[in-house]
């Protein structure tokens, strides 16, 4: 299968019915691009000015979010120059859903008419940075297990992040590296841990990676912005808690960084 098979390989019945779904309560054909925000993240939305607000788990083919830090509502709105579909939340592999689902939110985008994805996540840093930093991501290891597509979608993934866009919100976020994808929902032994730093991954989280690899072989130019929520290599313990307060610090230079990636030319 050719990259010019992929969209409707890919595209299913739900997705289209879910753009639709879109336009009718936004007033919107099409939407310009996507934004997810990850575990603790939600809050952020709080600084943009929405004009059409629903739920996650109305839209066809979409799993209401279960996990902490994460909300079951989309938003619609005008920013930095495009029409945003915003996600304030997201489904991840360990919330026993399939794998459709955990990329719905990305292939119903790419329906809507979008072309830009901005993934947003929560990390265990394996660098010495500091809680609330935001890492620009320029590559990443699937560590899950598991791939988001069936049948022939020979994907090129050395292009999945988009070089420009990296460059312009590293200017912003001062941080970049690779993000491991594990599918969790436990958190990784100091050995793993060890392990992941010395295969080059510089943050580690249990999301972002499926719904980058779709949305590159939707044809969208993807952006990932990762923000230092655990400290790995501390010896004290991780807690869920730790995690999203820690998500919270960083919205401020989160918030740039986004408006960044959207108003890249």
């Amino acid at each position: 299968m050719s990259p010019e098979d992929f969209r409707s390989h890919l595209l299913d019945d739900d997705d289209h019915a879910a753009a639709a779904a879109l336009a009718s309560a936004t007033g919107h054909e099409r939407h310009n691009a996507v934004v997810i925000l990850g575990s603790g993240l939600a809050s952020l939305a709080q600084q943009w000015s929405a004009d059409a607000v629903g739920r996650l788990r109305d839209l066809p083919g979409v799993a209401a979010p279960t996990a902490d830090g994460h909300v079951d509502e989309w938003r619609s709105l005008e920013l930095a120059g495009r029409r945003v579909l915003l996600m304030l939340g997201r489904t991840h592999l360990y919330e026993e859903v399939g794998r459709r689902e955990v990329t719905a939110a990305v292939r119903i985008a790419a329906a809507a008419g979008c072309t830009r994805a901005i993934l947003t996540n929560a990390n265990g840093c394996l660098q010495p940075w500091q809680l609330g930093d935001v890492v620009t991501i320029t590559d990443h290891l699937n560590l899950t297990a598991s791939s988001p597509f069936d049948g022939g979608v020979f994907l090129d993934p050395r292009g999945v992040w988009d070089s420009a866009l990296a460059a312009a919100t590293s200017e912003v976020t001062k941080r970049s590296g690779t993000y491991a994808a594990l599918r969790g929902p436990e958190y990784q032994t100091v050995a793993e841990s060890r392990q992941l730093a010395a295969s080059g991954a510089d943050v580690v989280g249990m999301s972002t990676v499926h719904e980058a690899l779709m949305a590159s072989a939707l044809g969208l130019e993807v952006s990932g912005l990762s923000v230092v929520s655990d400290l790995s290599f501390d010896p004290g313990p991780t807690d869920a808690d730790t995690v999203l307060a820690s998500a919270a610090r960083a919205q401020a230079t989160l918030g740039q960084a986004i408006e960044c990636a959207l108003a890249y030319a």
